[in-house]
């Protein structure tokens, strides 16, 4: 058994070094009998309420139960039993529990905390992130689990918040303000980022740069699942988008994004009826190209330790400002296909 984090700090090496060299982390705790505690908030069902056609939410939670059974694990016999969707994760990191879970369903919550081993169903979101020492804001569909960060971030309670973190720019900006005023750590990004071919990519671009177009393709909805696909581009380049022109139809965007730099990024979100589109990045640079089409194995795991690298050890993954910019360069692509002409990403803000 690999022993855990402590609740303030760990001795020599980075979270994510010790990924790399076991199927959990392997830290050396200075307080062993200690994990830390984690509240899981709007974990337990989904509804996709985002779009023109807003669905009911249904018991079970893909991110919420991956979430739950990476730290957790989980009972086989009563996750065959539970009716609705359950990720069983394949990879366990060692250090941290969830201790509390909330959902607006309180039967499923109460149902993943039984398979799971959460110890408290919580009554509301404020006290699911009482008393803990990271907070958990879960993908539930309804593209709004930012409103239940600044409950946390005022508490000091370092927060992950799930994709996206938000659906305007505005609305991004507001909660990353919040996250700056109490000076609490605050983390948003999609898992893509940090699977390792991604994070192999950026190192192998340096020998074809300097790259001139990139292209990336993704399912989905522009704003709510586009938020994958852009996000490999920005894993790899960085930020400097300013502005984007969607050339593309309702379901099949194609939308050029214009950066402060000579790269163009050139996104491709399909819905799933109109286009079984997989996630692929393509560079095209001075001195070649390079395709990826990345694997998602153990995707969700990968996300969770670069959080726990920012909250355990101050490491910055992904800075706040470019993942609002990010956002930011989502809708104005989404407003592109409808005002029918470019958008500065600026006109969000």
């Amino acid at each position: 058994m690999n022993p855990p984090i402590p609740r303030r700090s760990f001795l020599g090496q980075s979270l994510a070094g010790l990924a790399a060299a076991s199927p959990a982390l392997n830290v050396l705790a200075q307080d062993a009998a200690k994990p830390l505690r984690i509240g899981l908030v709007s974990a337990a069902s989904y509804g996709a309420a985002y779009g023109p056609d807003p669905q009911p939410r249904t018991p079970g939670s893909n991110h919420g139960t991956a979430f739950a059974t990476t730290f957790n694990g989980f009972d086989e016999e009563k996750a065959k039993a539970f009716k609705g969707t359950f990720v069983k994760s394949a990879k366990r990191i060692e250090g941290a529990k969830v201790v509390k879970i909330w959902d607006p369903d309180p039967a499923a919550a109460a149902a993943i905390a039984d398979i799971c081993g959460i110890e408290t169903v919580a009554g509301s979101p404020e006290e699911c992130v009482t008393d803990v020492d990271l907070a958990l804001l879960i993908d539930d569909g309804s593209g709004a689990q930012w409103k239940y960060a600044e409950a946390a971030l005022r508490k000091g309670i370092p927060t992950f918040c799930d994709k996206p973190l938000a659906m305007t720019a505005k609305e991004a900006a507001g909660i990353a303000a919040i996250a700056k005023e109490t000076g609490t750590k605050f983390m948003s990004a999609s898992s893509l980022r940090f699977v390792p071919d991604i994070v192999k990519l950026r190192e192998d671009a340096k020998g074809i740069g300097p790259i001139r177009l990139c292209t990336v393709t993704g399912p989905g909805d522009l704003v709510y699942y586009g938020i994958h696909a852009l996000s490999m581009a920005y894993a790899v380049l960085g930020p400097g988008v300013v502005s984007a022109h969607n050339t593309g139809r309702e379901g099949a965007h194609i939308v050029r994004l214009r950066r402060k730099d000579e790269c163009d990024i050139v996104l491709m979100v399909g819905a799933r009826e109109k286009m079984r589109a997989g996630f692929s990045i393509q560079l095209f640079g001075e001195k070649g190209n390079l395709r990826v089409e990345p694997d998602l194995k153990d995707l969700y795991a990968y996300l969770l330790e670069a959080f726990l690298d920012l909250a355990v050890r101050d490491k910055v993954s992904v800075p706040l400002e470019e993942e609002v910019e990010l956002i930011a360069a989502l809708e104005a692509g989404q407003r592109s296909l409808e005002l029918k002409r470019e958008v500065e990403i600026s006109e969000g803000f």
